[in-house]
């Protein structure tokens, strides 16, 4: 080969490697054929998105992907379906779903008669001794009354029949009261009121209801319950992984790859990391460590927060607390008393300046505070606590996201606080569809109407308001929610126009709410909620284009498939 050749040669297979070096690189995934909302307001829709190494490495038209197909991409064509980020629940108890299933589910006990068939036939399959527990009881949604009622709420007498030989313990759908039976209350000494001392343990915040003679009706409201639940066994270690699994098949079922976990201990963080280990936890979680435990507290301060443990599928930042009850249960703590039981104000069911010494003490170590806050009452004292650490820490309030879980009813005047302040109203719109029919007796109408369910006004104010389930409340549903958010019916449809319809979202908002608004709440904008070049490859797609089909056709949506990292899990 002649000088010149060489020369030649040597030029082209530079070139070559030059261009070799400039071509992107090949994709692991990329989707297309379908409708795709970004919630990327600079980029609403796309005709594809492409993933590598379980991020999104770009956002675009299909036809300019075909030069980055290798024999190992795989290509999921949509078939016309919709696809949307990744669906973060807001706020629920992540163990708490996957318990829900291993135990007994009341929330489609159509009347306590039907409570009671259940109690009976898991009595019949059980052994003398063995605990009976389950979840998901309302009265208020029942189709008849019992026929003893005592301020409101059934009593044990048909419950404790059936189960004798058996301690029944049975949570109120909204986990903040508790129904025992006559065995139950046995073992935890709880006799007459009236004529015996009351029991060890009894603290302010809490109610044991009982009928006109002092008998216990088995009803334990707020922190009451802890006499009984502080007598039901430990869970194990196996039961405790077989609810996990439970509770990640039912994210991967719904769309749902983010989840926010409100309130948990050091021994569930273990459990998570183990999962997450072993390739069990597919689901990202954000937690909040439990304000109750001062001890896990004062651990967490000394080493600060944990962001995105293995590959982000785990971040604790924030702390939740419980400032009052429910309002299912009478126990939302209320400026005015109840319209359905004068007199009654509902329950503070932690000391408020507890609130004051935690808010403090996460600005100081880089925690946010959730504050559960159903009532008036309890969300003007949980801003008052919330201004007053933000004015003696302004640095570290510059951008501090604290939450107000639920935020179901504010007084008028505090409303525009929320956007004045920078707090999130972590809010469910299942909640209003669930609970507006019967909540009205509660408040009545003028406390609905001002401030109950109060999305927009919470939006206008220039809030972020974050969607949810609450599950194990309510099923882990989001389309419920979503339908909820933008109709302000129950899941039935009525009333026709819906409940305070000035309220509903549009469907920009309410997607948001599930999506960039979720992950903003959680510091993590940058990271998920929205289809952006870098971001996490997150996604849901749906069989319907649940941003055009009419309201009455988002319930019959499937999932059908959640993408997580890139990782495709199809749906049945």
């Amino acid at each position: 080969m002649s000088y010149p050749t060489i020369i030649k040669s040597f030029f082209l297979s530079l070139i070559g490697g030059l261009i070799a070096c400039s071509s992107p690189e090949p994709l692991d995934l990329i989707i297309h054929n379908g409708t795709i909302y970004t919630v990327d307001e600079n980029n609403p829709m796309v005709d594809a998105v492409g993933i590598k190494e379980g991020r999104i490495a770009y956002v675009g038209d299909f036809e300019d992907l075909q030069g980055r197909i290798s024999e190992s991409t795989v290509v999921l064509d949509l078939q016309g379906h919709t696809m949307t980020p990744g669906w973060i629940e807001g706020h629920g108890h992540f163990m708490g779903m996957g318990y829900n299933k291993l135990e007994l589910d009341l929330r489609e006990a159509a009347n306590y008669q039907e409570l009671v068939d259940q109690v009976a036939a898991a009595v019949a399959q059980s052994q003398p001794g063995d605990w009976i527990l389950g979840r998901g009881w309302h009265q208020s949604k029942w189709d008849q009354k019992p026929d003893t009622l005592v301020k409101g709420f059934q009593t044990h007498g048909q419950e404790s029949a059936v189960s004798p030989d058996n301690p029944v313990y049975l949570r109120h759908a909204s986990g903040h009261a508790g129904f025992a039976n006559a065995k139950a209350m046995e073992l935890a000494g709880v006799k007459n009121l009236q004529t015996e001392n009351a029991p060890a343990g009894l603290a302010d915040g809490g109610e044991i209801i009982s009928d006109a003679l002092g008998n216990p009706t088995g009803i334990f409201n707020e922190r009451a319950m802890t006499l009984i639940t502080k007598h039901i066994p430990n869970t194990t270690d196996e039961k405790d992984r077989q609810a996990l699994k439970l509770a990640v098949d039912e994210c991967l079922k719904h769309g749902i790859t983010g989840f926010h976990d409100a309130g948990i201990d050091q021994q569930t963080i273990d459990l998570y990391k183990e999962s997450i280990d072993n390739g069990a936890l597919k689901i990202r979680l954000w937690a909040m460590l439990s304000g109750r435990d001062t001890t896990l507290l004062e651990t967490w301060y000394q080493s600060g927060p944990e962001l995105g443990y293995g590959n982000d599928h785990l971040t604790i930042r924030a702390i939740k607390m419980y400032m009052d009850g429910a309002l299912g249960s009478r126990g939302a703590w209320l400026l005015e008393e109840y319209t359905d039981r004068p007199g009654h104000f509902g329950h503070e069911t932690t000391p408020i300046e507890s609130l004051s010494q935690l808010s403090a003490e996460a600005l100081e170590h880089g925690f946010q505070v959730c504050a559960h806050a159903i009532g008036d009452r309890a969300n003007r004292e949980v801003l008052d606590q919330y201004e007053m650490a933000f004015k003696n820490n302004p640095i570290a309030a510059t951008d501090a996201r604290f939450r107000i879980e639920h935020a179901q009813h504010i007084d008028p005047e505090d409303i525009p606080r929320f956007g004045k302040m920078g707090v999130i109203a972590a809010m469910q719109g299942i909640h209003m569809a669930s609970d507006r029919p019967w909540a009205i007796d509660r408040l009545g109408l003028r406390r609905i109407e001002d401030g109950a369910y109060v999305w927009q006004k919470l939006l206008q104010s220039g809030a972020i308001v974050v969607n949810g389930s609450d599950v194990p409340v309510e099923p882990l549903y989001p389309l419920a929610s979503f339908y909820a958010s933008v109709s302000r019916t129950t899941l039935l449809g009525t009333p026709e126009g819906g409940y305070e319809a000035d309220q509903r979202m549009t469907r920009d908002q309410a997607l948001r709410s599930y999506t960039l608004d979720a992950a903003y709440s959680a510091f993590e904008e940058d990271l998920k909620g929205s289809i952006e070049v870098g971001k996490l490859a997150d996604f849901a797609v749906f069989s319907e284009n649940i941003m055009e089909a009419p309201a009455k056709d988002l319930l019959k949506a499937k999932v059908t498939h959640t993408i997580i990292g890139g990782k495709v899990y199809a749906q049945n």
